[in-house]
């Protein structure tokens, strides 16, 4: 089969020939059909975050149909349209299906992350217990961002505990941040959304976004106090992570706010221990999902309640063009492979 293989940390992936995947008992290989791309791909290939021992294949957001099933694989059979649960946790463990089962210290790895080979191929073996069925109506570009862009908004969302008529502002409207956009619009709250261009914040403002902030031309927090009548932001959702970000964020908040960290760069940011004290803000980190999480954004995109964040795609062969206009910030939304027809 086709894959595109990493090599080498700060390299560009190489397109080649590999064996295809072999179905354990309990396994089922899948034929990808569209893979997602964004943030932490970019990191991988730079060898900050995650490291995987190379050669490696990326691409944790696959969607595809089942194509062979293992001999002990009851719940699926080939013709299943089917995405992963990207987090693998043995299902004797404690985590295992819990509230917080990403965070388990002893998973068996994170798809096309860590320790298992991702959707930049034709094929992928996953384990059936991480398979989730994909309605007949969702398109597969749409399902694929599900694994990870909307797995993650969804469950930033919840942990900001967001209610009915907050203002939240959330920092960085790429793939997570469009979705994040649209579940806090769904929660009730008035959405401020923050990027660096026009073309961005325009896209911000057509997911639902009530107000749109260019960081390039606009002072955010000042402009947050300006719309909120001095107040400032119930909640803010940083996607991007950076030093800049963290300190816009902080910024924003209203007394008792509420900063919840998605993103992350090699950034790092002093806080203020009297000025969190004293104005109890909250800091909450957020990683991933779980797979309740991953069901619940399914079944809102088979409702027709949360709209499409793909732009653009892209066949396999042109992955690495790809990355590097995500690297460039030249992707609105969310750039996805399509591998088969």
């Amino acid at each position: 089969m086709k894959a595109a293989v990493l090599h080498q940390f700060g390299q560009p992936l190489a397109i080649e020939n590999v064996a295809d995947p072999q179905p354990g008992r309990h396994d089922v290989v899948v034929r990808v059909m569209a893979c997602g791309i964004d943030g932490t791909d970019l990191k991988l290939l730079d060898g900050f975050g995650y490291t995987p021992e190379l050669p490696f294949i990326m691409g944790h957001e696959p969607a595809g149909i089942v194509d062979v099933v293992g001999s002990q694989v009851t719940e699926f059979q080939p013709g299943d349209r089917v995405l992963p649960y990207i987090f693998l946790i043995p299902p004797g463990d404690r985590w295992y299906q819990s509230p917080r089962e990403q965070l388990c210290p002893e998973m068996a790895g994170v798809i096309g992350v860590k320790n298992v080979p991702g959707g930049y191929a034709e094929r992928l073996r996953v384990p059936a217990r991480q398979l989730i069925r994909i309605p007949d109506g969702i398109a597969w570009k749409d399902a694929a961002v599900l694994c990870d862009a909307g797995l993650t908004a969804w469950h930033a969302v919840a942990r900001s505990r967001v209610q009915l008529g907050e203002t939240v502002l959330v920092i960085g409207v790429g793939g997570v941040g469009s979705f994040a956009v649209q579940f806090a619009k769904l929660a009730g709250a008035d959405v401020v959304a923050v990027e660096q261009s026009a073309k961005k914040t325009e896209s911000a403002r057509s997911l639902g976004a009530q107000h749109v902030i260019d960081s390039c031309q606009l002072q955010v927090s000042e402009e947050v106090r300006r719309l909120t009548g001095g107040a400032g932001a119930d909640c803010v959702l940083d996607i991007v992570g950076s030093a800049d970000t963290l300190a816009a964020g902080i910024d924003s908040l209203r007394v008792g706010g509420r900063l919840v960290v998605v993103g992350y760069t090699p950034d790092e940011y002093s806080l203020s221990a009297k000025r969190l004290a004293q104005n109890e803000l909250e800091l909450i980190g957020s990683r991933g999902g779980t797979r309740r999480d991953l069901t619940a954004v399914v079944d809102l995109m088979a409702s027709g309640r949360v709209q499409s964040i793909v732009t653009q795609t892209r066949p396999l062969s042109q992955v690495n063009e790809a990355l590097t206009e995500l690297r460039r910030g030249n992707v609105l939304g969310r750039l996805v492979l399509e591998l088969s027809t």
